[in-house]
């Protein structure tokens, strides 16, 4: 039985990139504290896994949740924040209560998650915090002002928040991956290409997010954006 090495709290644990970054902390022999919506999504127990139910969208619950968990978890050292929906649609397509649901849980959602877990990570001697952004934070994009918004206040946030952390041991890194071939694409109206050229898979982001957990305590990876070798999108017949 190896020693643990470091414990992880991930969000959006339970599918698409945030599955994919759990399984390989685990194989990495890290603790794992997943979080998601509904922690029933986890069927079977799993050594050195805590499944951790959260609902993002009630931001009111997050700050009492997070206290819950650094008494239960004090050894906690680095966040992967991987929760997020992708939502598209001119301005005009959006109630404005699907603007306020979108940005509460693709950006202010993750601005309390950091605002509770940040006191105790600039105590211990080296901690990480690492963002799963997008492309859509680089550039904006026709029926895509919401997310790109969201997106962009993701790198923002991580930019600013990356200089408040300067003097501390906490890392800040951005990871803007392309178009992931997960289920974030089944409600949309469009998909990456079927050629393995024109996506990316989840487990090249948890591959991009151990190098910058494993990397030298004293570097900082700022952004990293990761592209499919050919960018080829694909509408769906209505």
């Amino acid at each position: 039985m190896h020693a643990i090495k470091r414990t992880i709290l991930v969000t959006g644990a339970s599918s698409g990139i945030g599955r994919a970054i759990a399984r390989n902390l685990l194989q990495q022999g890290h603790r794992v504290l997943g979080v998601s919506r509904d922690s029933a999504k986890f069927i079977r127990p799993m050594d050195n896994f805590t499944p951790v139910q959260l609902d993002l969208s009630r931001l009111t619950d997050i700050a009492q949740k997070i206290g819950e968990l650094e008494q239960a978890f004090p050894e906690i050292d680095a966040v992967v924040f991987c929760a997020g929906r992708g939502q598209f649609g001119s301005i005009e397509e959006f109630s404005y209560a699907q603007i306020e649901e979108l940005m509460t849980l693709n950006f202010t959602s993750q601005a309390f998650l950091v605002r509770a877990l940040l006191p105790a990570l600039k105590r211990k001697g080296h901690s990480d915090l690492i963002f799963i952004g997008s492309e859509a934070a680089l550039k904006g994009s026709r029926k895509g002002t919401m997310y790109c918004a969201s997106k962009f206040a993701l790198r923002g946030f991580t930019q600013a928040l990356r200089e408040e952390c300067g003097k501390s041991k906490v890392r800040v890194c951005l990871i803007n991956p392309g178009m992931v071939k997960t289920a974030f694409f089944e409600k949309l109206s469009f998909e990456p290409g079927d050629e393995d050229s024109h996506f990316i898979e989840p487990e090249d982001v948890a591959e991009a997010v151990s190098y910058v957990l494993n990397s030298r305590a004293q570097i900082v990876l700022d952004e990293i954006n990761l592209s499919p070798l050919n960018k080829v999108v694909k509408f769906k017949k209505s």
